[in-house]
């Protein structure tokens, strides 16, 4: 058996490459470790550390310097107050490190503030790092429960990002230019548009990059080959925008399930093809497919999935280096250890009347009707268990009206998943990453304007 290697470097990438983009500047590796060994000599001694740094370049700056300094960043979407201070009970010694002097938290601060990058006159010797130092405690999204704490080790990190350049094609000979719309705090983007650019040939795009217009600048101040870091609503919005691409090499998606109708659209709009990763918090990404050519999806080459448990109870688990093994939130048909079919996920398959159905098939159909812009299907508690019970939905369609949507979905869907009625909202509250937590979830049905 092959021993695995018992450290990896801090980056792995030749110190004139250039692995982060901004429109005045361009951040090799030699310039951004003499800026992280910089902020890490400011840091105070402590043993968590929380980035609220706007932007991705300061924040990959603090989360290296963390790194160098025996420290590991939490990584929460949410920031409020109330979970910062939830943090602190959970995590003693916690502190925020911010490049806004205006925000306000409950945590002890450290202030940074942003200083030209300027080229590394004398090359300093790259750090390693212990493989099963824990790099990251990653928190779940909360679409479903509380969020959950996993904890990322720097092997399993540093190896998944090689599998992934491994999946896509990229090289150090042909380093690929990403463009991300997704936050680097949550686990798909921290994978894509950080650890990528430290550790495999990708350089990625550090400006703004969240509404068309800005998607449509970053990615023309890009040479190519291009690539978009994207999630479906992101996608949609898009398209919708009918905003000018450059020439695109691929689009890569994640966070939900991605429609094969919108992937065709997006293929065909911009002359590119539409990739899928799929992955979860507590294991992050573990295989990828081409959306509208394949329902077969394909594991990055050292990851392995086996079933396990008792027959009645059997699920699927993912093994990869570093990474304990895992099972899956999902129902898989495994067709062998690095082949499946992704039926639904577990926490989506709601039964009534002893009928089964998915809310994510549920919200595709919703979401594919004429005017819908955004929509959600929830399932209240007590769905299985009253027999009056069901299905709510949430639309945001200004053009449309309840009722027309409700004639559609009557046309496409079962009987038993229709909901009494639609109820049109200005906008659903959405993270970063399109996801709708448990909280915002309840707040909604209990808004009195949402009858």
């Amino acid at each position: 058996m092959t021993s695995l290697p018992a450290a990896f470097p801090l980056l792995g990438r030749p110190q004139q490459d250039i692995v982060f983009r901004l429109h005045d500047q361009d951040v090799t590796a030699g310039s951004f470790l003499h800026a992280a060994w910089r902020i890490a000599d400011a840091l105070p001694d402590r043993p968590f550390v929380i980035s609220a740094c706007q932007g991705r370049l300061w924040f990959t700056l603090t989360f290296a310097a963390a790194l160098l300094r025996q420290q590991t960043t939490l990584l929460c979407g949410e920031r409020s107050p109330e979970q910062l201070r939830s943090l602190a009970k959970q995590y003693p010694g916690v502190y925020l490190v911010t490049d806004d002097p205006s925000q306000d938290c409950p945590l002890p601060r450290h202030l940074i503030s942003p200083f030209p990058l300027s080229p590394a006159r004398v090359p300093r010797a790259v750090p390693t790092l212990p493989a099963t130092r824990v790099a990251a405690i990653v928190f779940t999204s909360g679409s479903t429960e509380q969020p959950v704490a996993h904890a990322k080790s720097w092997g399993a990190l540093f190896e998944r990002s090689l599998d992934a350049a491994a999946c896509f094609g990229f090289s150090d000979d042909h380093p690929a230019q990403i463009v991300g719309m997704v936050p680097p705090q949550h686990m798909y983007g921290f994978e894509t548009t950080v650890l990528l650019a430290l550790h495999v040939g990708v350089s990625s795009w550090c400006g703004a990059a969240f509404y068309p217009q800005d998607v449509a600048a970053a990615l023309s101040a890009m040479p190519e080959p291009r690539v978009l870091v994207t999630t479906p609503l992101q996608l949609a919005a898009l398209l919708r925008a009918s905003v000018e691409l450059p020439p695109l090499a691929r689009v890569v998606s994640a966070t939900a399930p991605l429609g094969r109708e919108l992937a065709a659209a997006a293929e065909q709009c911009w002359h590119t093809e539409v990739h899928e990763i799929f992955g979860a918090t507590e294991v992050g990404s573990i295989a990828s497919r081409r959306t509208t050519r394949d329902d077969v999806w394909h594991t990055y080459p050292r990851v392995r999935l086996k079933h396990v448990g008792a027959a009645e109870e059997q699920c699927v688990r993912a093994a990869a280096p570093y990474a304990a093994a895992h099972p899956l939130n999902d129902v898989i048909e495994l067709l062998d250890p690095r082949h499946f079919r992704l039926l639904g996920r577990r926490s989506d398959m709601i039964k009534l009347g002893g009928r089964r159905a998915s809310l994510a098939e549920l919200n595709r159909i919703l979401g594919n009707i004429d005017g819908v812009i955004d929509g959600q299907f929830i399932a209240p508690a007590e769905l299985e268990t009253e027999p009056n019970a069901r299905l709510q939905v949430f639309a945001v369609a200004p053009q449309r009206s309840a009722d027309a949507i409700l004639r559609e979905l009557r046309r496409q869907i079962d009987p038993l998943f229709l909901p009494r009625r639609v109820v049109l909202v200005d906008r659903l509250p959405r993270n970063e990453t399109g996801k709708l937590t448990a909280a915002a979830i309840a707040a909604l049905r209990a808004d009195p304007r949402n009858p």
